[in-house]
């Protein structure tokens, strides 16, 4: 419960900035622009996101007769959390990932990588399946997906502030906000960004928590994301930075510092491992 909180009041706190940003650059008018422009554009890519995961990662359907204990864990796992079974798919990628995406129950599929079928015992692989379970009943994609809305308006008022389009407006709910508009431009999208990220984080340790409680205990799964960081960092995969955030693990291995960790989609690995070893 308290992750959803975490993930609403971050969420709330993007719709305030939005307002805040959109006053002092384009108004009311400058708000509903960059809303509607952000909806129809994060709105296609939610509705598509899967195919497009899929197809980056070089995905191919998991073939039941080759994964027959695969397709029984997924199964047993998905009647345990109460979702449909999502469509199993596998990629050629050495280093040890997983991920989940699409719309929601009834219209997910799970990915694992070649790795970490090698690199996993099967209470570890039983453990990520759990997560990535975990995302699709929580709904983090939808969730995801709205925080974009939110980050992707910001970022669209800024560039027309920084670039003049609100500065011809006769319309006297848009008078700009001189100086003032112009450094909340640059800052702001930064803001934004960072709160974008806390979001994912938050719903990384929300998978880890429902997951773990779906199978009864943390232990298998903070031993996977040890495995799955440092095979991250011994095979750093060339993810796409649109579809990093949705694995297991960092698949391009992080980049450390604690300044790095706010820019970053997941939580530090030890931190992870810490709460999971409470449940």
């Amino acid at each position: 419960m308290g992750n959803i909180l975490k993930t609403f009041a971050l969420l709330g706190m993007l719709g305030v900035i939005l307002i805040v940003l959109g006053g002092l650059i384009g108004g009311r008018a400058g708000i509903i622009t960059a809303f509607i422009f952000s909806l129809l554009m994060n709105g296609g890519m939610y509705f598509f996101s899967d195919k497009l995961a899929l197809s980056m990662s070089g995905a191919k359907p998991m073939d039941k007769k080759e994964h027959p204990d695969i397709y029984t864990m997924v199964d047993e796992l998905a009647q345990k959390i109460k979702i449909p079974m999502p469509a199993l798919y596998i990629t050629p990628e050495v280093q040890a990932n997983a991920f989940a995406t699409g719309r929601g129950p009834g219209h997910a599929s799970v990915a694992v990588t070649q790795g970490i079928l090698q690199a996993l015992s099967p209470d570890e692989l039983r453990a990520v399946l759990a997560h990535e379970l975990a995302h699709v009943k929580n709904r983090d994609i939808l969730i995801a997906t709205i925080a974009a809305v939110f980050a992707s308006a910001i970022s669209f008022l800024s560039n027309m502030a920084l670039f003049g389009g609100f500065s011809h407006s006769d319309n006297e709910d848009n008078q700009g906000a001189g100086a003032l508009g112009l450094v909340a431009a640059i800052l702001v999208p930064i803001a934004a960004s960072l709160v974008q990220m806390a979001i994912s984080r938050e719903r990384e340790f929300g998978a880890d928590a429902t997951g773990a409680r779906t199978i009864g205990s943390g232990e298998p799964l903070a031993k996977a994301l040890v495995a799955i960081h440092r095979s991250a960092q011994t095979a750093p995969m060339a993810a796409n930075p649109a579809t990093a955030s949705l694995y297991i693990g960092d698949p391009m291995g992080g980049l450390g510092g604690r300044l790095m960790e706010l820019f970053s989609t997941h939580p530090p690995v030890e931190e992870r491992i810490k709460r999971l070893k409470t449940i």
